[in-house]
């Protein structure tokens, strides 16, 4: 094919368009025109060859071969019919199509590159007699058709798989960590100034690795290495009007780029405290074969070293979890007077940054909304926000947070002592003592191994507290606690409290944005061990409000018939059956509806050498079971039922259950389940219950208030945690 002026357009994610048109000018390419998802330009061939191995940014190159009318599918077909085919696709080549936008005849892009296909594959096979075959995996030829209003631009794919699948890293390599994607890694380093072919006599620091994508594209540009280069497969390479000469002259251009930067010295310095990160830096450098060897610093250490590049971090893996945010946060204040560029989720960085970002750039990751932030360097910043903990000092985000780290270290130091004398290893540390840190903090302490938890658990601000206060406040609270408690952040989970479906009381906004902090451990509680989880979007396995309960169901047992039988409604993990179990329980019955809760009751009991046939698990609508029993002659001496505040699983068999509503018929049901001389304990933790005794007691049942009596001292200062009461049935 001749050397002419061709139309071509390179694709991209949203966002990316004026950043995409400045790296083709820089590759010296012709009238560029940033357009939506994509940039347009005009050049020979060799030009769009060198996009297609030199670009960090752009998804796809596509050559324009036509435009055609497509008002609707005939008009679609009759003028793909209309373009020579057999220029395109050679004499054995298998191809598809790829189709995207819609008009108000053709809105299934689907069917669009079906009756594209079909043109296609007519018009050869009238010419030639033999069907062209269609791979939709590993075509030879890609055809892009993208329908706008009343016109479909109809190209030739010449990069086959997208250009942002470097063929470089491994999915075992990650460490699970959370991935940026190499194109989103190019266009932070975009975004900061920095594009392929660029002579970097200083490089920028970097705030997290995304997962290595960031350190293999910076070095990349410091080596002045096409990402394009070692890939093995392009859509180009079997196209009819390929110019395989023009493409050897780009690869051999490149080549010699790469060989004339050699190993000169580059300093990569990095700061990613997650596990993983420095492996998952080296072995991204090494499939790209360079061996340069990266420097990992701490925050505070980075911050020390000098450099004018400025400093680029990826914060947007944290996702919404703010227990990882905060962490995050806390290493980029840090960096606060750098020039920077963040990519993140929302504007909290600016807080740690202490400026507001001089420009934001909207972009989507998957399909959440995301930015890219630049901050200018300054040396003219508000002293940094720092409050002094265990004689470290821990950047803040509100100044006041420093009345939260005195409230908790001394909360902290009291409740130790106490726990200690009442032998007691995980208990409530604080409970919004102060009410801007509307928070609980509970401390888990393993009996196996040193490991310590912190669970924490926000109290929902208001509606009149501004909403970005409260977050900033919340993850001052994830920076401090552990700190405080000399806890490694990663053991912090995060729950806030809603009133989620099926009655959870807490719902879990996550321990980390890696399955890296997944963890389980066993505790100590009355002498029982127990398994508790802070991965699990639940609560973490046990209510340490209910210690006290606890030990009172021990005692009952103790005192009970001869029969000495115990039956848990809503049992969750089973730790009161245990306890009951301790405390002589000769039969017990334990009843949820969730079958993972039974089966982490079934482990619970067995750890503690109760495994026997005598103790049985019933998965069932506790409702509807305790209906079904009361027609039957099982009868038990003491029986526990937690219930939730509110529950619409689909499994029940009514359509709901609301504690405030149901619990008289509930309590009048269990109370028919008793033995002759049976007590039962009932409980709840809706704040506002409001018990209706008149009811309960017109029925023949026997109920006192114990609320009092079951919460420990690690709760008092929240007397509504829960509502207690002992029930007997009287006729």
């Amino acid at each position: 094919m001749k050397k002419q002026s061709q139309e071509f357009f390179a694709t991209c994610p949203k966002g990316f368009e004026p950043m995409l048109g400045h790296e083709l000018a820089q590759l010296n390419i012709a009238q560029v025109r940033p357009l939506s998802g994509q940039v347009s330009f005009y050049g020979e061939l060799a030009d769009a060859y060198r996009a297609c191995l030199w670009s960090r940014l752009a998804s796809r190159i596509i050559l324009v071969i036509n435009r055609v009318s497509a008002q609707n599918a005939d008009e679609l077909y009759e003028g793909i019919s209309h373009i020579d085919w057999s220029e395109h696709i050679p004499l054995g080549a298998t191809i598809t199509v790829e189709a995207h936008g819609s008009n108000d005849q053709l809105r299934n892009t689907h069917f669009t590159a079906v009756r594209t296909k079909d043109a296609i594959v007519d018009q050869l096979t009238a010419r030639r007699g033999s069907r062209p075959l269609v791979n939709t995996r590993l075509a030879d030829v890609i055809i892009a058709v993208r329908i706008s209003k009343g016109r479909a631009t109809i190209g030739i794919d010449l990069t086959g798989e997208p250009l942002f699948r470097r063929n470089a890293v491994s999915g075992r390599s990650t460490h699970n960590l959370a991935p940026l994607r190499p194109d989103y890694a190019a266009a932070l380093l975009a975004a900061h100034g920095i594009y392929s072919g660029q002579a970097l006599s200083d490089l920028p620091q970097l705030v997290f690795s995304g997962a290595g994508s960031l350190v293999g594209e910076l070095a990349g540009i410091a080596y002045d290495r096409a990402p394009g280069l070692l890939r093995s497969a392009w859509g180009m390479s079997r196209w009819g009007g390929h110019d395989a000469s023009s493409w050897k002259d780009v690869l051999s251009e490149a080549h010699a780029r790469s060989k004339a930067a050699g190993e000169k010295p580059v300093r990569l310095e990095i700061s990613d405290t997650r596990r993983g990160a420095r492996t998952t830096a080296c072995h991204l450098l090494r499939s790209i074969g360079l061996f340069v060897e990266p420097s990992f610093f701490s925050p505070a250490e980075l911050a020390q070293r000098t450099g004018d590049a400025g400093v680029i971090a990826d914060i947007s893996w944290t996702g919404s979890e703010p227990a990882v945010q905060s962490e995050a946060l806390s290493a980029l204040a840090y960096l606060a007077g750098k020039k920077a560029t963040v990519l993140a989720l929302d504007a909290t960085c600016d807080s740690a940054l202490r400026q507001q970002s001089a420009t934001v750039t909207p972009i989507i990751i998957g399909r959440t909304d995301a930015c890219i932030r630049t901050y200018a360097a300054s040396d003219k910043l508000e002293p940094a926000a720092e409050v002094s903990v265990c004689e470290k000092r821990v950047p803040v985000l509100v100044d006041a947070s420093d009345q939260f780290a005195a409230r908790l270290a001394k909360v902290a130091k009291l409740r130790a002592k106490w726990a200690k004398r009442e032998d007691i290893s995980c208990y409530r540390l604080y409970d919004a003592d102060l009410p801007d840190y509307a928070v609980s903090i509970d401390l888990y302490q393993s009996c196996t191994s040193p490991d310590r938890w912190l669970q924490i658990s926000e109290y929902a601000a208001p509606r009149t507290i501004d909403a970005s206060l409260a977050k900033s406040r919340l993850l001052d609270v994830l920076a401090i606690a552990p700190a405080a408690l000399d806890i490694p952040a990663s053991h912090v989970s995060l729950r806030v409290r809603t009133r989620a479906k099926g009655g959870s009381q807490y719902s879990d906004a996550g321990s980390a944005a890696d399955t890296t902090r997944a963890q389980s451990l066993l505790i100590d509680e009355g002498g029982l061990t127990f398994e508790v989880n802070f991965s699990q979007r639940l609560d973490c396995g046990i209510f340490l409000d209910h210690r006290q309960t606890r030990s009172m169901i021990r005692e009952m047992m103790k005192t009970a018939g001869t029969a000495k039988s115990f039956l848990n409604l809503f049992a969750y993990t089973g730790t009161a059956t245990c306890y009951a179990a301790d405390g002589g329980a000769l039969h017990t019955t334990t009843v949820d509806l969730s079958r993972p809760s039974l089966e982490w009751a079934k482990r619970n009991m067995a750890r503690n050498g109760f495994d026997g046939s005598e103790h049985e698990f019933v998965q069932a609508d506790v409702l509807a079971w305790i209906r079904e029993q009361r027609h039957s002659k099982n009868r038990w001496n003491v029986i526990f039922c937690d219930v939730p505040t509110f529950s619409n699983s689909a499994r029940m068999r009514k359509n709901s259950f609301d504690v405030q509503r149901d619990h008289a018929e509930l309590i009048i049901g269990i109370s028919r389940l008793l033995t002759r001389g049976g007590e039962a304990l009932f409980s709840c933790n809706l704040r506002s219950f409001k018990l209706d005794a008149e009811k309960i007691e017109r029925a023949g049942v026997s109920i006192e208030d114990c609320t009092q009596e079951t919460i420990p001292e690690d709760f008092k200062r929240n007397q509504k945690i829960h509502h207690c009461y002992r029930v007997k049935r009287v006729r």
